[in-house]
Formats: structure tokens, sequence, C-alpha cells
């Protein structure tokens, strides 16, 4: 979707839809709305005023302007109660009406910003708002497609027209761009399947990334790895006929090298569950067992768009978990590059395994903190639902800061105890831990075992996105398939980063 920024009036703009607010039950319109409702002769207050449109959240309607103006069309849009009002309100609302156009093969729109004097976001903010909502609302995957190619509707422009200074649309609107695109990359890179989005094809993605942004690379292989000790990785990897790697993603702002914050993003680009196998219903969706890794380059070539000032160092850990002669199973002990020993108890396990090692290395980068994100637990779908993720952090600020970054992009999060008494039954009788426990607390004891590798007294964070990272039915802003989860949520906390407080744990 291309986006324009037009100084004029709306009353004199000729468009063939323009898309316009209203809120639930507010008598007033909003001062966009009023506007056009004046010149098409009180055409959105007379449906409003019979009850044919009442302004829920994300009821739409089309109205006729019969030649009364030079706008040949209005979609009105509802935004639902104002006292609940949010961005991601905004967000939802704008995806939805360009779906709506897009799918009436209407692919042109204009969108009057400011919206009211009153409205709860200023210009910059509803201008970033609403792009990133109608681009990732309109989100397709067409790629593999052959057949029938002319039948995809597709929504080509949105014109933003403003009688104020434009400086600040065009800011709102080049981050939106910017952020979109990072998540429209992990989208991509979730959906192609596992045969296509191999280990050697994400790393070079992550080169590639790396490589237009000017960020350093470096790629660990198999032989590597070996050499540092990397034997938790590497016994995920062993199943498989495709090596194993690890990308590091190394973004520095400055000549002067600071500590960084860490993404970890698991990379396990097809889940069999090994010699544990899965059962065959919805293996399929196994190929999303990356969508961390996915996550992590988005974010990392959106950081890198938007110039942000912290250094960001990216691991990314890329294997397939297949059976095989050569599978690791059942009852091995691995020794990680930790120095600890780890007892396998169920090679479905294995998200843990490769985390464990990138967790161990990215204390080499004495860090300001480490996040990892990772599809790591069916429990957390059971005990959060698929649309949370589960925080879990040794540090206060740090989830707090999460939390409201969460609260601003719209991806939500929710914490869990990491209490030490949930370690005693990950102990193992014949090495330092085991690799599953039971099927109690799932979610907790597997990143209790993560933070087993976490080097000391450094700020980490879990997320657990196995809920969230796939959208089965779809919605406003997710169309059915991967959703991206993670790149905004991670963008909004490095936008406002600051070094967290000695001790603030």
């Amino acid at each position: 979707m291309e986006v324009k920024i037009q100084t004029g009036e709306i009353t004199t703009t000729a468009a063939e839809a323009v898309v316009l607010f209203h809120f639930e039950g507010d008598v007033n319109l909003l001062h966009a709305t009023a506007t056009v409702n004046t010149i098409t002769g009180s055409i959105v207050s007379r449906v409003i005023e019979a009850g044919d449109f009442r302004g829920e959240h994300l009821e739409n309607m089309i109205l006729f302007t019969k030649g009364s103006a030079p706008i040949e069309r209005i979609l009105l849009i509802g935004l639902g109660k104002k006292e609940n009002f949010t961005a991601q309100t905004l967000r939802e609302a704008m995806a939805q009406a360009l779906k709506t156009l897009r799918d009436r093969r209407q692919p042109r729109a204009v969108l009057p910003i400011p919206f009211d004097p009153e409205f709860p976001l200023d210009m910059e903010e509803s201008a970033e708002t609403c792009v990133l909502g109608g681009i990732l609302g309109l989100y397709q995957f067409t790629e593999l497609l052959t057949r029938d190619r002319e039948k995809i509707k597709d929504f080509h422009l949105l014109t933003i027209v403003s009688g104020r200074k434009t400086k600040p649309l065009a800011r709102g609107v080049d981050r939106a761009k910017a952020v979109a695109a990072g998540i429209h990359l992990a989208r991509d890179l979730v959906t192609l399947p596992s045969n296509q989005a191999t280990p050697a094809f994400l790393a070079k993605r992550a080169r590639d990334v790396a490589a237009q942004a000017g960020m350093g690379f470096k790629l660990i292989r198999e032989p590597e790895a070996k050499k540092l000790g990397m034997g938790a990785f590497l016994a995920v990897a062993q199943g498989s006929e495709e090596p194993g790697l690890i990308a590091v993603m190394d973004y520095q702002p400055s000549k002067k090298k600071s500590p960084p914050v860490i993404l970890v993003g698991k990379g396990i680009t097809f889940d069999s569950g090994g010699i544990s196998i899965k059962p065959a219903k919805d293996m399929d969706k196994m190929k999303h067992d990356m969508a961390g890794s996915a996550a992590v380059i988005g974010t990392m070539q959106t950081i890198a768009a938007l110039s942000l000032p912290v250094r960001v160092v990216a691991i990314i850990p890329f294997t397939e978990n297949l059976p095989s002669g050569k599978a690791y199973k059942p009852g091995d002990v691995i020794r990680s590059l930790s120095g600890l020993t780890i007892e396998v108890i169920n090679t479905d396990a294995e998200g843990r395994m490769i985390l464990a090692d990138a967790l161990t290395y990215a204390g080499r980068y004495k860090p300001q903190a480490i996040i990892d994100l990772a599809t790591l637990t069916g429990a957390c779908i059971v005990a959060l639902g698929d649309n949370v993720a589960g925080l879990f952090s040794n540090d206060d600020q740090l989830q707090t800061r999460l939390q409201a970054a969460a609260e601003e992009s719209g991806e939500r999060v929710w914490p869990l105890p990491l209490w030490d008494s949930y370690l005693e039954s990950m102990k193992s009788d014949v090495a330092d831990l085991k690799n599953v426990d039971g099927r109690k607390a799932g979610a907790i004891t597997a990143a209790i075992f993560l933070k087993q590798f976490v080097p000391q007294s450094t700020p980490w964070a879990h997320l657990d996105i196995a809920g969230c990272a796939w959208e089965d039915k779809g919605s406003a802003l997710v169309p059915k398939g991967a959703s991206g989860m993670g790149v905004h949520l991670l963008v909004r906390l490095l936008q406002s980063w600051k070094p967290l407080d000695e001790g603030h744990k």
C-alpha cells in the first residue's frame, strides 16, 4: 500500500472513498466526520439518528453521496465507546476499513487527519496508528499461488489529507511503514513452508537484513559450535540432514561499543518432536516453531530503519528437530555450553535445549539485558489462551517495561512466576537438570529451565509466544496465519530504552 500526504481541505478533495470514524453513543460527530456530513446533506447523522449505525467497534457502513460532494462514497467505521478507546482500537478499526474497501474492489481512499481537536491521539500518533493498522490488516501471503492470481484483491493508495503542517504526519507514517515492514517480514518467514525456510535459508535472510542495514553479522556453523561446547544445540541438530546454524546480528548505532540488549529467538524450522514424535494431527503447523527467530529478525530490520540509538545483538539458533538414526534420544545426557549437564526426558522439549546454549553465549557480550522469544510450550496456551504471551523475568523493571510496551503495541503479555521451588521438579538423578518435568506448570518449569542458563545477575525476560504466533481464525489486524507477534512489542520497548537501574530485581 502506498501512502501519500496531501495538504488541503476534505471538503474540496475529490476521492472515490473517505474513511470516517464515530464513537459509539456519542451525540457529537468527530470534527472531520461532521465536516463531511455537512457537505453531503447530513447523510452520516441521518443513519446514526435512525439507529442504522451505532458506532460499535469495527461496525462499518458504506454510504454513497450521489454527487452531493467531490467524495463518491463514505466508509463509516465504529470506534466503540470513547472510554474504552486505545491506540489498538484505532489500529483495528483502520485495518477493518481498508480490508472492507479492498474486498469491494475499491483500492483507493482518503483519510482526513486530525479527526477532532479533542481526539485522544495527536496528529502524528493518529497517522502512525492508522497507517500501521491499515498495512497490517491488508497483509496477504500470495507468493506461492500460481492459479487465479488475477483474482487477488489489493488496496493500492491511502491519501492522508490535512489542512495543517504535514511534517508530524510524515514522521508518523515513516515509523508505521518501518514497523509494518518488520512485522510483514516476520509473517512471511513464518508462513513459508519448512522445505523452503530451512536453517540455511533463514540464516541467509538474517545475513541479508544485516547487510542492508550495515550491521555486523556472524554465522556459527556446527564445527565452531562443537569447539565452543554447544552440546545442547548440537544434540537437537544432529537428527537432521540440514546443518544447524547460529546467526548473530550486531546493530551498533555508534562507533563506541556499548553493552547491548540481546534478543534471542527460537529457530526450530520444523519440529516433528524428534524421537518423542508428535501426533500427525496439526504437525504441519510445526513449520512455525521458528516464529521467535522471525520476530527477532523483523525487529532487527525495524530498529535499523528507525535508527534507534541503542546497541542490539540478536542471537538466533536455527535447526530442525527430526527423528533419525543420529537423533538424540530420551535418556541421553548432554553437556551444555554452560557446563551444566542435561538429562533428556523428552526430545520434543528441544526449544529449551537450543535456547540454553544461546542464552549462555549471550553472556559473552556482558549485556544490559537479554530477552528471548520462543514458541516454547503448549502449556502456555492452556494457561493463557491463544492471544497472550507468557512473560517471565528475573528483573522487575524489565518486566514492567515489557508490560508497558505490550500495552502500547497491543501485543498482550501476562506475567507468570519464576519461584525457585519449581526448580526441584527439574532436578535429575543422573545429571544437573532434566529437560522436562510432568504436565504440571509446564510453561513455568520450561522458563525455570532457561533461567539456569542466564548469565548471573543479568536482567532477563522470556516470552512464550506459543499461542499468539499463529492466528487460526483471523482478526482485524492479523489475517489467518502468522501474526508476527513480538516485533511491535520489542520495537516499542527499544524505542524508549534506558539502562536498567542496577540492583532493581
